[in-house]
């Protein structure tokens, strides 16, 4: 037993790897400054494989890279995971790993969703563009009838977390149409459960001009205001910039307690308008932990 006063640094380098391994990786970050001896026990594997999903080796074998991130330490391997999105599946998926607790992320490539008309180049492209994550992109053609759902079993994510499921995409360089004065629906279930739904708007330009009550100028001889968007009211979703340059808007949200394996579908719809609209780019549905983002 330890007396008052006792000097931690005194207890042998791996029994504070231990003490360590029981806390979080941004507190070991912190007690790394200590002293030369924590700092040497928060950089061993003994701490970081803690930090580490069960089930990372299984999910590294899935990638391309697993050669180049077997030999890194399990601190750089946080660390790496943490910061570059890996690619499994085929290319299809990705993981990364949040950075404060080391749950899972993932997202869905736009080729692994059910896209209805997805094969169809009249409706639908696929594109390679240099800033997505994923080989290629779903570019929307023109659409009358958007419709498109993704899967995720509960069991490839961490226990005891709140996940919100998000739509990642973007304008084409030449923008988007049908979209502006036009709701989308979103929903999201877990097997067994029911369906929650509500609507989003996948404008941001639309967003941006009620936020600012910007009224658009119509060409002419006189130049006269055009129609100003429909006004908006707080409950409107609209989508958010992300750091790597795309959009976002939230699907919806759903706890996984990791007592049991079930399947979460999520869906993104406007079926009903019967308007034209095309113009997005997108790169796929990224399931993240709330509390984390």
């Amino acid at each position: 037993m330890l007396v008052e006063g006792a000097d931690f640094n005194n207890l042998p380098e791996g029994c504070i790897a231990n003490i360590l391994s029981f806390t979080t990786p941004r507190d070991v970050c912190k007690l790394s400054l200590v002293s030369s001896t924590f700092r040497s026990a928060a950089d061993s594997d003994a701490v970081w494989d803690k930090f580490l999903p069960s089930d990372i080796n299984t999910l590294i074998s899935q990638s391309s890279s697993s050669s180049s991130l077997s030999v890194q330490s399990k601190k750089h391997l946080y660390i790496s995971l943490c910061q570059n999105p890996l690619l499994i599946d085929d290319g299809k998926k990705s993981l990364q790993l949040d950075k404060v607790y080391g749950k899972k992320c993932y997202m869905l490539s736009a080729r692994i969703l059910f896209i209805v008309w997805g094969d169809t180049p009249r409706y639908w492209r696929w594109v390679s563009v240099p800033e997505s994550r994923f080989p290629e992109v779903a570019e929307l053609v023109s659409v009358c009838w958007l419709e498109m759902q993704g899967w995720i079993n509960t069991r490839m994510l961490s226990p005891n977390t709140l996940y919100g499921a998000y739509l990642v995409f973007k304008p084409r360089d030449c923008g988007i149409y049908g979209f502006d004065q036009q709701s989308v629906e979103v929903s999201i279930c877990i097997a067994g459960g029911d369906t929650r739904r509500r609507t989003v708007f996948l404008d941001a330009e639309r967003g941006r001009m009620i936020r600012y009550q910007i009224i658009p100028y119509r060409a002419g001889v006189v130049n006269r205001p055009a129609a100003a968007p429909t006004m908006a009211n707080n409950n409107d979703v609209y989508p958010k910039q992300r750091g790597d340059g795309w959009l976002e808007v939230e699907v919806g949200d759903f706890f996984n307690e990791g007592e049991e394996d079930k399947e979460v579908q999520m869906g993104v719809y406007e079926t009903k308008g019967g308007d034209w609209k095309g113009g997005l780019l997108v790169q796929g549905i990224e399931i993240r932990p709330k509390q984390c983002s």
